[in-house]
């Protein structure tokens, strides 16, 4: 027996987290896009946005391609009937009635998508809405599956012990940078190693949701805290017949300093005052400093002047 068309079809969305190279998405709820306030601002942002809503939500849309098809059916019909007629007048009325349909069909077709640009606006517009569901608590809680299952990948770095990716945008405007990999051990950001993903805007998942993920999920935290603990870094690094090289050299490890760690109450003490501006002792001693300097050039200044006379 033949299957039902119905069974068969499959909805918008899955197609689209299905496509080769979508495997970082994850599909969205109707009920999330059917809401209007999940969609405040978006229709400035996507062109058609109408009908790509309806394309995204499997609703039936006219494109230009099937408004040339209806037309092409209509003018048929015309010349058929046009040509049963054989009196002046009825011929100069159909004349006029098909140049007023071309004109009116023009600028319908002037008002409808064609068939690719339907397609790329829908895809942006399920872009920017995946972005703001991933940050909710289905969005999140779907995402984090994924990142258990390790299916973003895992940090290349030695010491970060294979700890899994968050994927990333560095901007919420699309079409600026494509998706990045972000790794919350070592806090530093990865290209996709496959350039399967290099195609994929960076906004669909917005610079918001990977620390929503670390915060709102501790364990990602306790990972990345055993991973640090269970290195000795001193024991690692740059050596010449068994002996480190010196930092302040020109082959040393210069920016050894960005992958280090605060450990002591002192040094968390240090990174807090240091974190967002120039700690209040360091200012007294540049301002002591500066002060010895000018008293050193009056005295100067004063030698000088006696020496002159």
């Amino acid at each position: 027996m033949p299957s039902d068309p119905e069974e068969d079809y499959i909805p918008w969305i899955q197609q689209f987290c299905e496509l080769f190279g979508h495997d970082y998405f994850v599909p969205v709820a109707q009920e999330f896009i059917e809401d209007d306030f999940n969609l405040t601002g978006l229709s400035s942002q996507v062109p058609y946005y109408r009908e790509a809503l309806y394309t995204i939500l499997d609703y039936q849309v006219e494109t230009a391609e099937d408004h040339n098809d209806d037309q092409t059916l209509l003018n048929g019909r015309s010349t058929s009937t046009n040509n049963t007629n054989n009196t002046t007048n009825n011929n100069s009325n159909s004349n006029s009635n098909n140049n007023n349909n071309n004109s009116s069909n023009k600028s319908a077709k002037a008002e409808l998508p064609n068939k690719a640009l339907l397609a790329h606006s829908a895809e942006l517009l399920y872009g920017l809405i995946h972005a703001r569901y991933i940050i909710s608590k289905p969005g999140l809680t779907a995402m984090a599956s994924k990142f258990e299952r390790n299916e973003f990948g895992s940090c290349p770095r030695y010491f970060c012990d294979g700890m899994h990716l968050i994927p990333v945008g560095s901007t919420d405007i699309p079409g600026q940078e494509t998706v990045r990999l972000y790794c919350p051990c070592c806090n530093d950001i990865y290209i996709p190693s496959s350039s399967r993903y290099l195609n994929i805007d960076g906004a669909f998942f917005g610079t918001t949701f990977s620390g929503l993920l670390v915060k709102m999920f501790p364990e990602i935290e306790n990972q990345c805290r055993i991973r640090i603990n269970k290195f000795n870094q001193n024991d690692f690094g740059l050596k010449l017949f068994g002996f480190k090289i010196n930092e302040l050299s020109a082959s040393g490890p210069r920016m050894k300093w960005l992958k280090m760690h605060p450990k002591t109450e002192d040094e968390k003490e240090e990174y807090n005052n240091c974190e967002f501006s120039i700690p209040v002792q360091d200012i007294e001693s540049e301002g002591i400093e500066s002060e010895m300097d000018d008293e050193g050039d009056d005295i100067d200044d004063d030698d000088k002047t006696m020496a002159s006379e």
